[in-house]
Formats: structure tokens, C-alpha cells, sequence
């Protein structure tokens, strides 16, 4: 298969594709009403980057990143909130292109850092996660309500 990968902005048109994608991530099937407000919400804040990653104009893949200013880091931090890649295209370099998107928004925008977490049922993310970069530094505690 030739790829043709194409990074661009997440546009409301792609709501469909980040939904599938998300239900996939999390395993379960979320609301779509309440996606859908929050989807627009998150891609129209000026804080937030969503990119989409097409092989000939069809959604392969996927990042959201949402960036806050925190007291502890004296600046601006960002945090990937999702990240997607359809199966069939997995350790074809989609993943990496997306994230060296997040890298240059990072340094243009002088970031201290950028944060992961991932779920602790994805053990092979870890790896993928240190391939890219990234350092294994803090535990993520969770009450669910």
C-alpha cells in the first residue's frame, strides 16, 4: 500500500471519523450528542490542536492536544488527549508525522513540556510512547464519578 499521508487540522466535517476512532480508543460506545458538543467545543478553542492524518483524502489517524498554562511548570504545557491510528496503518510512520506536528506547535508556542497518559490496558503503548520520545516520569491517579 502507498501512502500518501496529508497532516491537516480537524474540521467539524471530521466529526464522524474522531467519534469511530475514540469509541474504538476507549472500547465502548459514548453518546454521540454529547461527543458531538464537546468535539466542537475542543476544536474551536484556540488552545486546543486537533490533526487529522488522510492517505488520499481518506481519515487514517488522529491526535488531540490541549495546552493549559500551570502554576508548578511557570508556563505553558500540552497534553496529547487522544491519539489514533487506524490499524491497518500502524508502524507505517503516520503516528510519528503527527506527533512531529505536536513537536513543532510545541516549540512555536515555547512549551515547557508535552504530557501522555495512556491506559494502563495498553501495555504496548508504553514502548511506542518511549520510541517517540517521551520519558516514563509520573503516576496518574484516577477516581471515576
Amino acid at each position: 500500500m502507498e501512502l500518501d499521508i496529508k497532516i491537516r487540522r480537524v474540521e467539524k466535517q471530521d466529526l464522524d471519523f474522531v467519534y469511530k476512532a475514540i469509541c474504538e480508543l476507549e472500547s465502548e460506545v459514548l453518546d454521540f450528542e454529547v461527543f458531538k458538543k464537546i468535539f466542537n467545543e475542543n476544536i474551536s478553542n484556540p488552545k486546543n490542536l486537533y490533526l487529522l492524518a488522510e492517505n488520499q483524502n481518506e481519515g487514517v489517524g488522529f491526535i488531540s492536544f490541549h495546552t493549559q498554562n500551570l502554576l508548578h511548570h511557570c508556563g505553558l504545557v500540552g497534553e496529547i488527549q487522544g491519539f489514533f491510528i487506524h490499524q491497518s496503518y500502524r508502524g507505517q510512520g503516520v503516528g510519528k508525522q503527527l506527533i512531529e506536528k505536536i513537536m513543532n506547535y510545541a516549540d512555536q508556542n515555547n512549551l515547557k513540556s508535552i504530557e501522555v497518559t495512556t491506559n494502563k490496558r495498553r501495555v504496548e503503548n508504553v514502548l511506542i510512547y518511549e520510541n517517540l520520545g517521551f520519558g516514563l516520569t509520573h503516576n496518574k491517579f484516577t477516581i471515576y464519578k
